[in-house]
């Protein structure tokens, strides 16, 4: 018997792989960090995604503590010359920051799947009465 996945399970068991959030099967990426143009599995065009810098950005402000710790552990423990922070503290940098860029991305890309993200779009074709109010919106949770 196949249960169904929760939102969550499939951004993160299809993300983390860099799968289809659709099937689960097919590739999400043509190349390190390009989506493919679609699904070569079940055919899901992945035309919706667009995460933009938002990989890099997370990736990038979450790893930058201990890639900025790190270097100056070394700075105060050691005094190295500037080479010594050249052949360990920028590998440990570019190793920290690169390689999860890519199971981010498509973490990112699943959950604008399921969550069915898409662009804003404003309606310009009618006029707004000024006396319109934004709608409450009442939320239940279980």
């Amino acid at each position: 018997m196949t249960r169904k996945l929760t939102a969550k399970e499939v951004v993160l068991k299809s993300g983390l792989k860099c799968r289809c959030p659709e099937c689960g099967k097919g590739k999400l990426f043509q190349g390190f960090l390009t989506l493919a143009p679609r699904c070569e599995v079940c055919g899901l065009d992945y035309s919706f995604a667009d995460p933009a810098d938002g990989p890099a950005f997370f990736v990038m402000m979450i790893m930058a503590f201990p890639a900025t710790a790190f270097g100056i552990w070394i700075e105060l423990a050691f005094e190295p010359a500037l080479w010594v922070h050249f052949v360990t503290t920028l590998p440990f940098l570019l190793l920290s920051c690169i390689p999860p860029i890519r199971p981010f991305k498509g973490v990112l890309v699943a959950s604008q799947y399921v969550n069915k993200a898409e662009e804003v779009r404003f309606d310009t074709s009618r006029e707004v009465d000024p006396k319109d109010e934004p709608r409450s919106v009442a939320i239940t949770t279980n």
